[in-house]
């Protein structure tokens, strides 16, 4: 087996995440199957940068600890990072500047000393470039055809001419050339399998779902993590017939987007943590006035700025309480990249045909990392999506109508909407409690129906949307409760005890409002023994878990530095639990 994890640092500036990229690409198309992620500090330049790629030729969940090739572009990388290698792995680095004393590693660790910035400037290139031949050094070290990143070089720069695609082959083909030439025997060749797998970023995949659904107007303002959600939209815009609009604020943004959605069209919103603590109002105002929207939660630490480019799980019980007062919200939590598609899909659908908030729950993990997909179980989600509406009346249902009621008493709660220019579809609304019309309204016999009419829609919700996803065996002596994120580390960490006849079994709870009660009680009465991981500190997912069954469970496991969780960790969690 194959199973390649590979590590580049350097100060900011230095292409680090570029450099990144290419190196998933490779292992992509090589057939492999891929994870990435990336750890940066809040600076605008500078800091340590260091990306993570992991490509193995089998199925693969989530980065692992152990590098099995370190990239070094300064002495900090080295500094930071020598205590992840594994006893058998080689490190790249050159020499001029960055200085390695002889017996600084382990024996069994391979120094791969190569002259990055002496080879820029033969090739009379931009130092900036040293990231360049490292990635073509890195190649060389676990694969002996160049090709392969000619290849990518060429579809990755090929816009911007030919002088730009020659500069970055030759470069890169130069450190592949040093390395084969003076460390042939560092180097190995992996065999290279069928690519069947789409390499897709956490961001790319919200943004590529909300296009699927129809999403017609966006107002994003920029914040680590979804930043990526907004460059996709703006780069398709033209091609979809999208507005995507960058507000002066969130609060601009949110209201932006519930007049695009009261006017007719798909909209969204999308922010972090601080972010959504401005548009909390404006959320309680589509609940309000029942206008569709969908927003794109993406968690990192708090509070305040808190931890601005690191990831972690705190903002659950925010987003479930968001804007004072009452009202249903759905909230769903994607655990992986091919999720973070089909689920922003669904909350469009769910969003217009309950005609209230939907609120997708992902985090900097999730949303600045890459992930190979198969691309026909994502050609065949996308082709089997079907855009519902909801009640939207047509010109011939509003004709038949003497007195429209935008906000009519009806069985379901969800009342059938017009849209704005439709001849007898006149809807009034606002921010205060209305009567049927959308007039306002105080007295409390319709203060009751209107709140009731609101979430009978919720009740109706939790009847079609998917319960928790149980992965592994029934009869597993442990049980584990988790959500969003978690999943990837979390389904790695059950693959490795598999191997050691260590069996679990882990609920996935992707809906978390409305919370699946009756299944996640089944689950635990069911159980011998129950565990909730979670990136917080206080407990939010396990203390949801109580406030809706009443039942606790024996064990937890709870990160808040910042990091994701690693399948290590949660082995060496599961073996002491099983004791």
């Amino acid at each position: 087996m194959s199973d390649i994890q590979w590590l580049i640092g350097g100060e900011a500036g230095y292409g680090i995440m570029t450099t990144g990229v290419m190196m998933s690409k490779i292992f992509t198309r090589l057939g492999f199957s891929v994870f990435d992620y990336v750890e940066y500090p809040s600076l605008i330049r500078g800091g340590h940068n260091a990306y993570y790629v992991r490509g193995s030729d089998e199925q693969i969940y989530s980065q692992k600890q152990p590098v099995d090739i370190l990239v070094a572009l300064n002495r900090e990388t080295i500094d930071k990072h020598k205590h992840e290698l594994t006893p058998a792995a080689k490190v790249v680095f050159d020499p001029n500047f960055t200085k390695v004393e002889a017996n600084e590693f382990p024996a069994g660790i391979v120094q791969i000393p190569v002259p990055f910035l002496e080879i820029t400037k033969q090739l009379n290139v931009d130092r900036l470039m040293i990231n360049t031949v490292a990635v073509g050094a890195s190649l060389a070290l676990f694969y002996n055809d160049y090709a392969v990143l000619e290849k990518i070089m060429r579809d990755v720069f090929g816009r911007k001419g030919e002088k730009v695609v020659s500069e970055n082959v030759n470069t890169s083909k130069a450190g592949f050339d040093y390395v084969l030439k003076n460390f042939a025997l560092a180097c190995t060749s992996v065999a290279k399998k069928q690519q069947e797998n789409l390499l897709l970023g956490g961001s790319e995949a919200i943004a590529l779902g909300a296009i699927r659904a129809g999403l017609k107007f966006a107002a994003i303002y920029p914040m680590t993590p979804i930043n990526g959600v907004l460059t996709t939209l703006a780069a398709y815009a033209l091609k979809y017939n999208i507005i995507v609009k960058e507000p002066e604020d969130e609060i601009a943004g949110i209201n932006m987007a519930i007049g695009a959605s009261f006017a007719g069209v798909r909209s969204m919103a999308a922010t972090s943590g601080g972010g959504f603590s401005l548009m909390v109002e404006g959320l309680g105002l589509a609940a309000q006035t029942e206008v569709p929207l969908v927003v794109i939660e993406g968690m990192r630490p708090g509070p305040a700025t808190g931890m601005p480019t690191w990831t972690e799980q705190g903002d659950l019980r925010f987003v479930l309480h968001a804007a004072q007062g009452d009202f249903p919200r759905i909230v769903v939590a994607p655990g992986d990249i091919f999720e973070e598609f089909t689920f922003t899909m669904d909350a469009f659908n769910l969003a217009e045909k309950y005609q209230l908030p939907v609120i997708v729950l992902t985090d900097k993990y999730l949303n600045e990392g890459h992930a190979t997909i198969k691309s026909e179980e994502l050609k065949a989600k996308s082709e089997k999506y079907v855009i519902q509406r909801g009640k939207m009346l047509t010109d011939q249902e509003l004709a038949s109508q003497t007195d429209y009621k935008r906000y009519a008493f009806v069985e379901d709660g969800i009342s059938p909407r017009s849209l704005p220019g439709q001849q007898g579809g006149i809807g009034l609304t606002g921010s205060d409690e209305h009567d049927e019309h959308g007039l306002y309204n105080e007295e409390s016999e319709v203060r009751i129906k209107m709140m009731d009419k609101r979430f009978k829609k919720l009740e109706m919700a939790t009847a079609e949307i998917s319960q928790p996803v149980m992965h592994g065996s029934k009869e597993a002596p442990l049980t584990i409760f988790a959500f969003g994120s978690t999943k990837l580390p979390l389904l790695e960490a059950m693959q490795w005890l598999a191997k050691e006849n260590i069996l679990v079994n882990f609920v996935q709870v992707v809906f978390i409002s409305p919370f699946p009660t009756e299944y996640v009680a089944k689950a635990i009465q069911s159980a011998k023994k129950t565990m909730v991981i979670e990136g917080n500190k206080t407990g939010q997912f396990e203390g949801l878990i109580r406030e809706y069954t009443g039942l606790s469970v024996n064990h937890h496991f709870r990160k808040y530095d910042g990091r994701p969780f690693y399948p290590e960790e949660i082995v060496a969690k599961v073996k002491e639990v099983l004791k």
